[in-house]
């Protein structure tokens, strides 16, 4: 239903339509990252093996679809708004601030499908075996949550660079 709206918004050239998609699914995408890598995942962390095993199982699941939808979400609609409003024409260096923005766009996609979500999928299959191997998925999640934050702190970055390109100062 997300890609249909986010097809109806670029088809029907509503600037407005654009940049609600646009901000709704990266407000979306931000918080629910920043609410899983700061809030969840230290509670998570802090309870017992068996508790994390069952939320992880039940999460996991959740999170391998919704994330990659909002980021695409978000992503495509914000090109396609830059487009329409004219911002991929702008000369150097306002053009900066676009360059930015695909640049940490690029980052934070890299990261996401290429490390979290596989990472996500690895100790979600590890944690469904009858007896997971606790310092590997240890190991793994210990990386996975620097990751995280990284991907936390590129997202604040791309706010800043938002809130620049929205109000021109």
């Amino acid at each position: 239903m997300a890609l249909i709206v986010l097809v109806a918004a670029i088809l029907a050239g509503n600037a407005w339509f654009l940049n609600w998609v646009h901000v709704m699914s990266g407000v979306l995408w931000t918080g629910i990252d920043l609410f899983m890598g700061f809030v969840i995942g230290p509670i998570i962390r802090s309870v017992s093996i068996p508790v994390r095993k069952e939320i992880i199982i039940r999460l996991t699941p959740v999170t391998l679809f919704l994330m990659p939808v909002l980021s695409v979400l978000t992503s495509t609609a914000g090109w396609f708004l830059a487009v329409q409003l004219g911002l991929t024409q702008l000369p150097w260096p306002e053009f900066g601030w676009i360059a930015a923005a695909l640049v940490l766009v690029t980052l934070m996609t890299i990261q996401g499908l290429g490390y979290l979500l596989p990472t996500s999928v690895r100790v979600c299959l590890e944690l469904r075996k009858p007896a997971p191997d606790g310092p590997k998925i240890s190991r793994m999640m210990s990386r996975f949550y620097y990751v995280v934050a990284s991907q936390g702190v590129m997202q604040i970055a791309i706010i800043v660079v938002m809130a620049k390109l929205a109000t021109g100062v």
